[in-house]
């Protein structure tokens, strides 16, 4: 695959997205969506995600009530597929993406300052980030419940440039999903697209800066490796 190497940037900051960027946690999700859908009694409910990818809390139920009816059980889904998620969390852990720590010591050495925008609640977004010990890295954490709009508007990355301190134009953005790369986008940071389980970058290739295959290739582009 051609992956879109742009030139480098002077990059002062770094924003992360966290599920299907910095962690393998979409794929989790399917899966847990699947099996409850199942047992509710909907089939292939896990081809959901592919439609649902960046959205907040309260957009995901929202497009679930608009898909499959009001008199959809969203309370007892949502109750389950948690049930189903952290079950399989706890025999499987949560793998990080590759590339993530080194590109985490990466920035570090440099003091380039380091956020997260993640649609995910603070509620299970600053717990994940501990248990996978990357939490100390980042200057700002914000989170779905932190804005009153979802990905792809862009508030949440307008806000946290703002945390950081930082133009739009200054900072790196890393997605792996249509709504975030339109988020930060359209909030004037420079897109890294990091294919996930969406791979295709054709709806939202005229808001992209570049692609790349992993955090691997970010870090070594950053350092002048990558040609």
């Amino acid at each position: 695959m051609n992956w879109n190497i742009p030139p480098l940037f002077p990059v002062k900051g770094v924003i992360f997205d966290m599920d299907g960027l910095m962690l393998d946690t979409e794929r989790m999700i399917q899966y847990s969506w699947e099996v409850t859908g199942g047992e509710l009694g909907y089939s292939n409910f896990g081809s959901n995600i592919l439609h649902t990818l960046g959205m907040s809390r309260a957009q995901r139920n929202q497009y679930f009530l608009e898909k499959y009816g009001e008199d959809f059980p969203l309370q007892q889904f949502t109750d389950r597929y948690h049930e189903v998620y952290h079950t399989y969390e706890r025999e499987h852990g949560i793998p990080q993406k590759k590339g993530l720590k080194e590109l985490l010591e990466l920035l570090k050495q440099r003091q380039i300052p380091m956020a997260v925008a993640t649609s995910t609640h603070g509620e299970h977004t600053i717990p994940e980030l501990k248990r996978q010990g990357i939490f100390s890295y980042f200057q700002e954490i914000v989170t779905g419940d932190m804005v009153k709009e979802g990905k792809p508007n862009p508030r949440i990355y307008q806000l946290t440039c703002e945390k950081l301190q930082l133009w739009p134009e200054e900072v790196l953005a890393l997605e792996d999903s249509y709504n975030g790369i339109r988020s930060a986008s359209q909030a004037g940071t420079k897109v890294i697209m990091i294919p996930d389980i969406l791979t295709d970058d054709t709806p939202v290739s005229s808001y992209l800066y570049g692609k790349m295959e992993s955090l691997t290739q970010v870090a070594q582009w950053i350092s002048g490796q990558e040609k």
